[in-house]
């Protein structure tokens, strides 16, 4: 456990200067709703270059990032910057270990929206709504239940069924030599039980209340909010670097649940669902590591195409 969290802490105590160096640097703002404790509870601001914008983004990192991490593993808000669309990077209520799809990560995630479009009179534009891994869950289920629906929502290959998840890790942590089990995946399984009040045996429908998505959830719960929403979710499914790498296979990969959603959205008649594949796309800064679960495996000039096109 002490490990897992000190790899956390090593990856958020990166100095970085954002990645679009060579490009025109936009204004980055860190706003703070509790000043007494800087640690969650805010979000940073990349400003557009244009005085005219056409949009805003709520952009929400993976598990363990912080809003300098984001910048540069992506140059995606950079980007966005330059094409006339605000972004805003949050960091919720348990810091950068919040889990996203909960419900104090969403209740913060409203608090950090309330503010930052009062404060900027963002209500006439256009609203977009993405994240990275279970920042992309945490998208999704944004999406999902807000009454005020957003112009189009993308996921980074994100875990979506949490019952898949929990099965998935606790097979794995079966499966390891003695002593070798991911301390990641037993964090996620004390952090899913803590949440639901226990397993999926146990509490299933506190899985499906939590999970964007749920394969054996055979009404469709919570995807059927989606309907009417233009989306994405990227996905790299290398197999064989996961067999080779980490030992997982494909009944561990969020590659399953994210074509299952858009294969059952597109059947609920929501033809605007897309599951795009990427291959070999998937690297890790500063090194340029070989990883396929990556902000990179997206093409960010496309995506920002495909935001602006939508109504």
């Amino acid at each position: 456990m002490n490990r897992f969290y000190l790899i956390i802490l090593t990856f958020s105590l990166f100095v970085i200067h954002c990645n679009g160096q060579n490009m025109s640097n936009p204004k980055i703002e860190k706003v703070f709703l509790d000043k007494i404790d800087t640690t969650k509870n805010c979000y940073t601001i990349i400003y557009p270059l244009e005085q005219s914008w056409a949009g805003y983004l709520i952009l929400v990192p993976g598990f363990g990032e912080t809003a300098e991490n984001v910048l540069l593993q992506t140059d995606l808000p950079i980007r966005l910057a330059q094409s006339g669309i605000l972004t805003i990077i949050p960091t919720f209520q348990d810091g950068v270990l919040s889990f996203g799809v909960d419900s104090l990560s969403q209740q913060t995630f409203d608090r950090i929206l309330k503010d930052v479009t009062s404060k900027l009179n963002l209500t006439d534009l256009k609203f977009y709504v993405g994240g990275f891994s279970i920042g992309g869950s945490c998208a999704m289920k944004y999406a999902e239940r807000t009454a005020i629906k957003p112009t189009a929502v993308f996921a980074i290959d994100p875990p979506l069924d949490f019952e898949r998840f929990y099965n998935s890790a606790k097979r794995d942590i079966r499966l390891s030599k003695e002593n070798k089990a991911s301390q990641e995946n037993i964090y996620m399984i004390n952090r899913l039980e803590m949440i639901t009040g226990g397993n999926p045996i146990t509490n299933l429908s506190d899985y499906y209340k939590l999970s964007p998505y749920s394969f054996s959830d055979e009404n469709q719960t919570a995807i059927k909010n989606l309907i009417n929403i233009p989306l994405r979710i990227y996905t790299e499914p290398d197999i064989n670097w996961w067999l080779k790498e980490r030992g997982g296979d494909l009944t561990g990969m969020n590659a399953t649940e994210c074509s299952a959603m858009i294969n059952e959205l597109n059947r609920l008649g929501n033809q605007k669902a897309e599951l795009i594949i990427t291959q070999n796309k998937g690297y890790r800064k500063p090194n340029n590591r070989r990883h396929p679960h990556s902000w990179s495996i997206v093409d960010t000039e496309e995506l920002i195409k495909w935001l602006l096109e939508q109504k």
